[in-house]
């Protein structure tokens, strides 16, 4: 019997513009990364890839851990977090093994589990090897905070199963909440720079989980999977961590005057705590997207997540937000 192999999935960012040399004078929405990241005054230098890295990353592991308020070996390094996702799925399942996801999340999670031979549930039952959350999740926004996760994960390890939390946008969401060092042995928890530090070029994932599944991981992870560069920005960028608050709260600002706007134009929308908005447009989001695109401005098609007239948008600079309203008012009316 032929293998049903999947599809990829389809992620936000203008790249996909850019192949086709339409990238050109677009503000690109529809990737959420931070508008206002800070400057750590990195600078590459030759030195920094003249030689192979240290497989172990145990200096990063060491750093991470210290942020973090766990072990290094609790720590798993990836090349962003994708590879953190993948990794974790063909430690954890096999073939027929069942995986919960949420209908609307992002699409990575029932790939990677398909890949490691599982099949994908929405429905909660006593077969579920994984349950898998992301939170704040994409593209909702919805935020559970740390008496809702640790009720999860108790009932997830009543039931023998492992509990998976995307937290991508963590760093950058009000109010967010962690199970990372809180000693729950069946919880995963995956993390990434990508956003918080608005490095997309710069592939810097890790997990956090029990120290048997992250020699695991370690193990299935391909050799010197973080380069140089990346090794050398994360080192640099967990010293200032710190730093991340002024971005939320520029964040929080700039969200807080598009969800007025959104309101009064009439536009539909999903509180966020985060650095991006779900809209329901009433009307189908493939179409919407292009006449956006028409009018200069990327926004995210949610029809991949199952939502077949909304679009997500990021939060950025007051006058790309301006920008993105007004051509919102041109395409809805």
């Amino acid at each position: 019997m032929e293998y049903d192999f999947p599809d990829k999935v389809k992620h936000g960012g203008a790249s996909q513009l850019c192949e086709r040399g339409d990238c050109a004078h677009i503000i690109d929405f529809s990737a959420n990364l931070n508008p206002y990241p800070p400057d750590l005054g990195w600078k590459p230098t030759q030195d920094m890839i003249s030689s192979y890295p240290d497989d172990s990353y145990h200096n990063l592991k060491d750093s991470v851990a210290r942020k973090f308020g766990c072990k290094n070996e609790n720590v798993c390094v990836g090349n962003g977090s994708i590879e953190i996702i993948r990794t974790f799925f063909y430690a954890t399942v096999s073939r027929g093994d069942q995986v919960r996801t949420d209908p609307h999340t992002f699409g990575e999670y029932s790939l990677s589990a398909r890949l490691a031979g599982a099949e994908c549930t929405y429905q909660s039952n006593k077969n579920v090897k994984v349950h898998v959350i992301c939170n704040p999740n994409n593209p909702t926004g919805k935020l559970l905070s740390f008496q809702e996760l640790s009720e999860l994960a108790k009932k997830e390890d009543a039931s023998g199963s492992r509990l998976f939390i995307d937290e991508a946008f963590n760093e950058l969401s009000d109010g967010a909440e962690t199970l990372i060092g809180k000693g729950f042995s069946n919880v995963f928890v995956s993390r990434s720079l990508t956003k918080c530090f608005s490095v997309p070029g710069l592939r810097i994932g890790f997990g956090f989980g029990d120290p048997k599944l992250i020699e695991k991981m370690e193990v299935i992870r391909p050799p010197w999977t973080l380069n140089g560069f990346a090794e050398s920005f994360a080192l640099l960028a967990l010293e200032n961590y710190d730093k991340l608050e002024k971005s939320r709260q520029l964040i929080r600002t700039e969200r807080e005057w598009l969800c007025n706007k959104f309101k009064e134009i009439g536009i539909d929308y999903i509180p966020s705590p985060t650095n991006f908005i779900l809209l329901n447009i009433g009307q189908d989001s493939g179409k919407f997207t292009q006449d956006m695109l028409k009018q200069g401005i990327f926004v995210r098609d949610c029809s991949s997540f199952g939502l077949k007239e909304s679009i997500r948008v990021a939060v950025r600079t007051r006058d790309e937000n301006e920008y993105l309203v007004e051509a919102l008012i041109r395409c809805c009316h």
